[in-house]
């Protein structure tokens, strides 16, 4: 009876010990590991605003040539054919033979570390006689 109470508190120490280590891993690595994902995420979420930005500048450019190549009012087409958030900037020149509009516009950065990216897109379009 001495030799298993002798034992037995070293084995149960053994025990208690080798479970208690592992204990809180898992969370420890989540908490390490949450603020490369949150980095990641959000610079996707920037390159997907980056995307939409040209999306839309190219369509705003697109609409204010077809519109200017055709006596209207090229800017109002421009600025209508884009999200108001944006802030577009429209210019619209129209030549003797071709009419070509540019939309600039500022990207807001999701990032706070990084700038705001400028999307600059041109359309071309034959001017109606």
């Amino acid at each position: 009876m001495k030799r298993l109470t002798k034992h037995l508190p070293q084995r149960l120490w053994r025990r208690l010990r080798d479970h208690r280590d592992d204990r809180g891993v898992s969370m420890l690595e989540f908490a390490g590991f949450l603020p490369i994902l949150l980095v990641i995420g959000m610079a996707a979420i920037q390159l997907g605003l980056i995307g939409y930005g040209i999306n839309q500048a190219g369509s705003a450019a697109r609409a204010a040539a077809r519109a200017a190549s055709q006596g209207d009012n090229g800017a109002a087409a421009g600025q209508a054919a884009v999200s108001g958030w944006l802030n577009p900037n429209v210019s619209a020149a129209e030549g003797a033979d071709l009419t070509t509009a540019t939309v600039t516009l500022q990207v807001p950065a999701v990032i706070p570390l990084l700038p705001s990216v400028t999307v600059e897109r041109h359309a071309t379009m034959p001017t109606d006689d």
